[in-house]
């Protein structure tokens, strides 16, 4: 018996063709997947073109806040700028008016002072004051002035009279004056003096809280009544203690 001759079986070999099949499986699968993903968010009740809308509308309002800040930051900026500027010019204000009240009082106490020792009338002064200092006292508000009184012109007797104190200065940026009464808490109070060569007083004052003081006065009535007042003004300027 003849053999039977093997079949042969010839099959195409197409590799290419089989990734092509699988990469288009993979597409339709994703594409199929998110299509079920969005049927799904829809049967939720979610609106795809309302979202896209609503994130525009955020991003519009998020670039508007920015814009917003930005501004509201370089304000900012410029009122700190103008406020240093103003301070700056309020303290240079300040020092100006400063000087020239420091200015006026000297010059004031330099005329009181040649007034003082000027024939007024027909009579001369009879005393002056040589010199005057502001020390703190025994409590708070307390101060004590201290000052010197010498004859105008040579010394031939004894001389009396009473001295009167007068403060000037400011209270709640307002000028205010205290007298002998405010200063010494009495209106009865007297400030005596009598000598020949030279007398040093040293009377305790009571400056009020929220005075400032500026000047004092320093007025010599004799008790003489044809010798004229003196009246010699001076800065006030306290010492350390």
């Amino acid at each position: 018996m003849a053999e039977t001759p093997p079949k042969v079986v010839i099959r195409t070999y197409a590799p290419q063709r089989a990734w092509i099949i699988g990469a288009g499986l993979a597409a339709v699968a994703v594409v199929g997947g998110y299509l079920l993903f969005e049927y799904g968010r829809s049967r939720a009740g979610f609106d795809q073109l309302a979202a896209v809308r609503e994130r525009a509308e955020l991003r519009r309002e998020i670039r508007a806040r920015d814009a917003t800040i930005r501004e509201l930051r370089r304000e900012a900026a410029e009122l700190a700028t103008l406020r240093s500027s103003q301070a700056q010019e309020r303290a240079e204000v300040a020092r100006t008016i400063g000087e020239l009240q420091a200015e006026v009082a000297r010059q004031s106490q330099q005329l009181a002072f040649y007034q003082g020792i000027v024939v007024q009338g027909a009579n001369a002064a009879e005393a002056k004051v040589q010199q005057l200092r502001v020390a703190p006292g025994s409590a708070p508000g307390r101060f004590v002035v201290r000052f010197t009184l010498v004859q105008s012109g040579r010394p031939e007797r004894n001389i009396a009279g009473r001295v009167l104190l007068t403060v000037e200065g400011r209270r709640s940026a307002a000028p205010a004056v205290l007298d002998m009464a405010a200063l010494f808490g009495d209106p009865a109070f007297e400030l005596p003096f009598s000598f020949r060569y030279f007398q040093n007083l040293d009377p305790e004052i009571v400056i009020p809280d929220g005075f400032r003081p500026e000047r004092i006065t320093v007025e010599l009535l004799s008790s003489r009544r044809e010798v004229a007042p003196v009246s010699q003004i001076f800065v006030w300027e306290t010492e350390a203690s």
